[in-house]
């Protein structure tokens, strides 16, 4: 029986990548402390294809940045069901969020693109998902895709 998240995330059509193996750097993509599950910034790909090559304000718009930053949020949530063996269920609560977007010098709606992760985990959390968060511009990024997210859940 799936569930609660897992039914959540199929009432709202969404389903997940497979969750990728870190591409060159030699890090974690999850790490669980105490009832802190921390999960490594996650680019916009699919199932191992990155998506999103380019900066917002010039080869993306505004709306075009949320997409891939919810995308980058599902590969978020992806690493976190593996970390946890596939029961979302365990999260109790998403705690922090840090959203970074490649953009133009100029593009100040960087909040706005970050938006695209904190709506999905409020849609999927509901309540729980309400969280704080760090938004960043930045000059440019891993492989010059669009977003990176990285998070922090508490666990129950």
């Amino acid at each position: 029986m799936p569930g609660t998240i897992e039914s959540r995330l199929e009432d709202l059509g969404i389903a997940l990548p497979v969750p990728q193996k870190t591409r060159v750097a030699k890090i974690l993509p999850t790490m669980i402390v105490d009832r802190l599950l921390y999960v490594s910034g996650m680019v916009p790909q699919w199932n191992g294809e990155l998506r999103f090559i380019g900066k917002v304000g010039r080869e993306f718009s505004l709306e075009e940045g949320q997409e891939a930053a919810r995308l980058s949020t599902l590969n978020v949530l992806a690493q976190a069901g593996d970390a946890l063996n596939g029961d979302l269920d365990r999260i109790k609560r998403v705690v922090n969020l840090k959203g970074y977007v490649n953009a133009m010098p100029d593009f100040t709606a960087i909040s706005a693109v970050v938006n695209g992760a904190s709506e999905l985990v409020i849609d999927v959390f509901g309540d729980a998902g309400q969280h704080t968060r760090t938004a960043l511009g930045v000059a440019v990024m891993p492989f010059d895709v669009a977003t990176e997210v990285e998070a922090i859940f508490e666990l129950a």
